[in-house]
């Protein structure tokens, strides 16, 4: 009898083990609100912006996020969508040269983000959270609105 108790406690530590394994690499580690640190950003062809604060909650197998800033010339930034990891058009509202976005999970700390106008790819931003998860590094390449080619690093800091 002992060891049937046993052996049906260890079948439930097992279990429990896995699912709490599970929800541990479910979790987002873009998920938070990050802080723009425009001492270790570098924008080309520039300006950069003043300030931006992105906050991204997780929703049914992806995030919505939203992002305040300031732009270079003082005026205000906002830019939101919510969208799924499985590489689909969803709308984007607030970036001038795209009306779409498709996020997909390559691991646990990094998403790629096509940005489209049109139906027509014009951005990729590569999207890598740090291991300790306080810094998330997205690296953007593409044409912006005035159709010149973009090599953007913006570093951002957890708060």
């Amino acid at each position: 009898m002992q060891i049937r108790s046993l052996t049906a406690l260890a079948t439930k530590l097992v279990v429990v083990a896995l699912v709490l394994a599970g929800a541990v690499w479910a979790a987002d580690s873009n998920v938070g609100t990050w802080t723009l640190n425009t001492a270790k950003s570098t924008y080309s062809p520039g300006p950069a912006p003043k300030s931006n604060t992105v906050t991204i909650v997780a929703v049914d197998n992806g995030i919505h996020l939203t992002s305040n800033g300031v732009d270079a010339a003082g005026k205000p930034t906002h830019v939101e969508y919510t969208a799924k990891y499985d590489g689909q058009d969803s709308p984007v509202t607030g970036i001038a040269y795209a009306d779409t976005v498709a996020l997909k999970r390559i691991d646990a700390n990094m998403v790629e983000s096509t940005m489209k106008k049109a139906g027509t790819p014009v951005m990729t931003v590569r999207v890598t959270v740090s291991p300790d998860g306080k810094t998330r590094t997205a690296v953007f390449t593409g044409k912006n609105e005035k159709g010149q080619d973009v090599n953007n690093t913006a570093v951002y800091d957890k708060k």
